[in-house]
């Protein structure tokens, strides 16, 4: 399946300069957004997580199906203040600015194995952020699993180069 046929370029936003990879379009059709899961799904399956991590916003869309998939829990990583009880944090650099993350520090045991999953990976910050919170909460990070990737930004090379990237769609 053509997956780019089924996500929208918006040019300039959220800035001038930024292309952004529009995955509601994706998310809209029944046979692309089951396509998507069912391959991510099959790709995934070795990692055998007992945990899918996922980004706010989009990567609670992909990871939150994807671990009822994998037959796995899902742990969402939020923005700051978001999460009720204490959490360990992590600041990143966005393509377009900064940011921080959250996760909550009782979500997972220390011998968890965790696979993080996003929409798209571009330069790497929110994943790189991600993964440090899964090593501040002392658990194994297993692969990452991405919708798209802007294979020019290279995010991939700011990831843990011992732990496997997953992509769909390369732009």
């Amino acid at each position: 399946m053509d997956l780019k046929s089924l996500i929208r370029d918006i040019p300039d936003f959220p800035k001038p300069g930024i292309m952004f990879r529009d995955i509601t379009t994706l998310l809209r059709d029944p046979v692309g957004l089951r396509y998507t899961i069912d391959t991510l799904g099959a790709n995934c399956s070795n990692l055998s997580p007992d945990y899918v991590v996922g980004m706010e916003s989009r990567g609670f869309i992909f990871g939150t199906v994807l671990a009822y998939r994998l037959g796995c829990g899902f742990i969402p990583v939020r923005k700051p203040g978001k999460l009720p009880a204490a959490v360990y944090a992590a600041e990143y650099d966005l393509e377009y600015g900064k940011d921080r993350l959250e996760l909550h520090q009782d979500a997972m045991s220390p011998v968890a194995r965790v696979l993080i999953v996003d929409d798209l990976i571009a330069t790497g910050g929110t994943a790189n952020a991600t993964a440090e919170l899964v090593q501040q909460a002392g658990c194994q990070l297993v692969g990452f699993a991405f919708i798209i990737e802007l294979k020019d930004l290279g995010g991939r090379d700011r990831l843990p180069a011992d732990v496997p990237v997953i992509t769909l769609v390369e732009y």
